[in-house]
């Protein structure tokens, strides 16, 4: 689908919002640019009803069209340097997965083996991250994980107000690619911004809330939960079961079976 940009984020843009990072209205105004951008570009019309097979054959080729959508966004991520992050960055982590994933992972941003490898979810968070997988019955490869942001922070400081900015059509874009049924945004910092909210993970974990992906699109289901880095900061029992009553709503959502003896 092609089409013309009339609007941009700029530098500008970004400093108007300097003084808001305390809020996440800076979401809200990206998430206007971007329906705004898709308004104008159009959306796909609406054919004949299709036999099975030719509804197979299309689905195939829309989930390849998809996988070679998510790596030409990869490719612009690597080439990113709409805020200071991109120059210093080792490599950027654009995310990874399956481009037809019924459940993607947001986090925060990468860490320090994230940022060496550019990878997500790789470093010690990222491995409890693969038990809580694992222990939903899947595997890694069923699911998409990327971040807010597509670069580390200087010592894994908090996200800045540009930083969103810059990375959050990046993310929107491969959400819309994916069309996932569930996103599971794993703490406060990616459950506030996909939610335009400043509740704290506290008050948002454990309940169904609703992304909003763009003008003409269905809301997608956003379970919040406790990051695998807080687990590993706070590591409990308390803690560890509350996260897996969180996946479990996730499962239970998405008609998996519950495996019986995880989580316990």
């Amino acid at each position: 689908m092609t089409g013309v940009l009339f609007c941009c984020v700029t530098p500008e843009l970004a400093l108007q919002f300097s003084a808001m990072e305390k809020d996440v209205d800076i979401t809200k105004a990206v998430r206007q640019h971007v329906e705004m951008e898709q308004f104008f570009t159009g959306f796909a019309a609406k054919g004949k009803a299709k036999e099975p097979e030719q509804q197979q054959q299309d689905g195939n080729g829309a989930a390849a069209e998809a996988a070679g959508e998510l790596e030409k966004i990869a490719d612009e991520v690597r080439q990113c340097r709409k805020c200071d992050l991109g120059s210093l960055r080792t490599n950027a982590v654009p995310g990874e997965g399956n481009a037809n994933a019924r459940i993607v992972f947001v986090g925060e941003g990468p860490g320090a083996d994230e940022d060496a490898q550019g990878r997500p979810f790789v470093g010690r968070a990222g491995q409890l991250l693969d038990k809580v997988i694992a222990a939903m019955g899947l595997k890694r490869s069923d699911v998409f994980i990327c971040n807010i942001l597509k670069c580390r922070p200087p010592e894994n400081r908090d996200p800045r107000p540009d930083e969103i900015i810059s990375c959050l059509p990046y993310l929107q874009r491969q959400i819309e690619l994916i069309n996932p049924e569930i996103i599971v945004a794993l703490g406060a910092h990616a459950a506030r911004t996909l939610l335009n909210t400043n509740k704290s993970i506290g008050q948002l974990r454990g309940q169904f809330q609703q992304y909003y992906a763009g003008l003409g699109r269905p809301p997608v289901k956003l379970m919040p939960t406790y990051h695998t880095a807080y687990l590993l900061r706070n590591y409990s029992k308390e803690n560890r079961q509350r996260v897996w009553e969180d996946m479990k709503k996730v499962l239970a959502e998405l008609g998996l079976p519950i495996p019986k003896q995880a989580g316990k």
